[in-house]
């Protein structure tokens, strides 16, 4: 009875057009930014249950590791891997025709998300998280709010491209819920996920952000995760030491990424079941923190202090190596999370390093230690995620500085352009493969037929006999036959069937001539000069193997033919010529 209500509603849904149009759509995303902000809210206090019922207290990662005995500091991972990756296997186990990753249904898919695998991997991220997992919380965050959005999506029955809208704009309030950044939630989305800036996607991801920021101001849950006060401005000559850290920052984040890439590969020849890999992650985990306890979750409580009080260079070098290995265990054992709060933290210890260098090197430099800290963030955030524009808005909004936006901007981009000169690694996939499609099409259109020409032996003149015609297509197992005049000029084409029709209805025909039966514009004609995509458009549309190719002058001349598996094969080449300095690291990150 239930069920049948359900769908005569989504029936009557179905029959308002206006519930999917642009208008609408802005209150759908406002919806969909509002549930994102109580998905946020509930992974919040699903942590804090963890953590009371293990720890008996909650609060932040780091300050429930430093209470906790020895042995429950190597316990705590060590059974919070394990159940992780049990929840992780089950939700491998579960059918679904929907995409498991957000990401995924926005850029390539259709937009519906699977709710039992969503959830699954949702808990298994918050054990990762409760238990210490040196990685983001934000990544099950946004997941949760992409779920909520694509399920509002499918129940309203919104087509194909609205829904993945809707769950773009979920995923916009679940980075704006996290990080207190509404704008930069919004440009996290449209640059990373949907690869486009247009308002018509743009104003609805806005919208869903926005609303998401006010949810968490009404309900209490927002604050600025690094507010700074009376930050101080960045002129002339001073800028030039911020060019030169997103430089360096631009060497060092590929480095990071192929490491987690490393690990992921090295757990995985380990041959351990999923369960059993997270599990070994959660331990080797648990004997740093033992030793470093403050190397736990997602770093925020450390970057603060790096901010606020002086910290000796050798501290800053042991804390920024043993997170990059706490990081490096728990993304490679394969555990569901963000890696975008641990670049933030790297890049706040790689700022910082640079800016003790620099300060004593330059001791009349005039810039306090934590502008180093910051830009670092920044800098390292935008090469990592390949968003600059992002990472600079990020920070922004994270410190409430104005005063810090013009040396985030230089190192922003020149460490984003050295990164992706030095490397194609990303921190998410999409961004490459968008990328590497972009380059298969510019290739694509660059590429032209010259080479694929080959001799045409199927060719008749127009004064050529029907019997000899007939006498070449038993010769040649062909469909058609090109016709040219004395001059070489191409005319069209005979087919096969008119032909055997005819000779059929008429023995006499043997005798008439080629131009008789004679079929114009019935076969589309290349050229030498035409693009591989262009010749693709036409290879669509025609069941033959072959096009003829017809010279490039004006003159008309038939010079050959093209085929459709060379045309094929030539496109493969490209492409796997495109995927081998790729195809690697796409592999490791599955």
């Amino acid at each position: 009875m239930i069920a049948h209500s359900v769908l005569s509603m989504r029936k009557r849904l179905q029959g308002f057009k206006w519930l999917s149009d642009m208008p609408a759509m802005l209150a759908w995303a406002v919806l969909a930014g509002i549930l994102g902000a109580l998905a946020t809210l509930a992974f919040h206090q699903g942590m804090r249950f963890v953590q009371q019922v293990v720890a008996g207290q909650h609060g932040g990662i780091v300050a429930v590791t430093e209470s906790l005995s020895w042995y429950m500091r190597l316990l705590f991972p060590t059974v919070g891997g394990l159940c992780a990756g049990v929840l992780l296997w089950l939700a491998g186990r579960l059918p679904s025709g929907s995409n498991s990753d957000y990401m995924e249904a926005v850029a390539i898919g259709d937009g519906r998300l699977s709710i039992r695998q969503g959830l699954l991997r949702s808990l298994s991220s918050l054990m990762t998280v409760a238990s210490g997992g040196s990685i983001g919380r934000e990544g099950a965050m946004v997941h949760l709010a992409s779920l909520s959005a694509s399920a509002i999506g499918r129940f309203t029955l919104f087509s194909e491209a609205r829904l993945r809208l809707l769950v773009a704009c979920g995923a916009a309030a679940g980075v704006a819920a996290a990080y207190g950044a509404p704008i930069a939630g919004a440009v996290f989305v449209a640059e990373i996920v949907l690869g486009t800036m247009t308002m018509s996607s743009f104003g609805p991801l806005l919208m869903a952000a926005v609303s998401a920021h006010l949810t968490m101001r009404m309900l209490g849950g927002y604050h600025a995760p690094y507010e700074m006060v009376n930050v101080q401005a960045v002129a002339g000559w001073d800028i030039l030491p911020f060019l030169l850290l997103g430089v360096l920052i631009g060497l060092a984040a590929p480095a990071f990424l192929k490491l987690l890439n490393l690990f992921r590969t090295l757990f995985k020849r380990t041959g351990l079941g999923l369960p059993l890999r997270l599990a070994l992650g959660g331990l080797l985990l648990g004997f740093l923190l033992i030793a470093i306890p403050r190397v736990a979750g997602n770093g925020f409580s450390v970057v603060s202090s790096m901010l606020h009080t002086d910290w000796a260079w050798y501290s800053v070098l042991l804390i920024l190596v043993f997170k990059v290995l706490a990081t490096g265990l728990t993304v490679g054992s394969g555990a569901v999370g963000g890696v975008f709060t641990p670049a933030i933290f790297v890049g706040a210890a790689f700022g910082t390093l640079f800016g003790q260098v620099i300060l004593l090197v330059l001791p009349g430099l005039d810039l306090p230690l934590y502008l180093f800290t910051l830009v670092g963030m920044g800098a390292f955030l935008g090469a990592a995620t390949s968003a600059p524009f992002m990472a600079i808005l990020m920070l922004f909004e994270m410190t409430l500085s104005y005063q810090l936006v013009l040396p985030l901007i230089v190192a922003c981009v020149m460490a984003y352009f050295v990164s992706r000169g030095v490397a194609e690694v990303a921190m998410y996939e999409v961004t490459l493969v968008r990328e590497r499609d972009a380059l298969l099409r510019h290739k694509l259109r660059h590429t032209t037929l010259a080479e694929l020409v080959r001799p045409a032996d199927t060719v008749v003149s127009t004064t050529t006999q029907m019997r000899d015609a007939l006498q070449m297509f038993l010769d040649y197992p062909v469909r058609y036959l090109y016709v040219v005049n004395e001059e070489q000029v191409y005319q069209g084409v005979i087919a096969q069937p008119d032909l055997t029709r005819m000779l059929l209805d008429d023995n006499a025909a043997q005798d008439r001539v080629v131009g008789d039966i004679l079929r114009m514009d019935f076969v589309k004609t290349l050229y030498p000069n035409m693009s591989l995509d262009e010749a693709q458009e036409h290879f669509v549309n025609f069941a033959g193997e072959r096009l003829p190719v017809l010279n490039g002058d004006g003159s008309g001349r038939l010079i050959g033919v093209v085929y459709k598996s060379a045309v094929l094969e030539k496109y493969s080449a490209i492409k796997r010529s495109l995927d081998a300095s790729g195809e690697v690291m796409l592999d490791a990150r599955r």
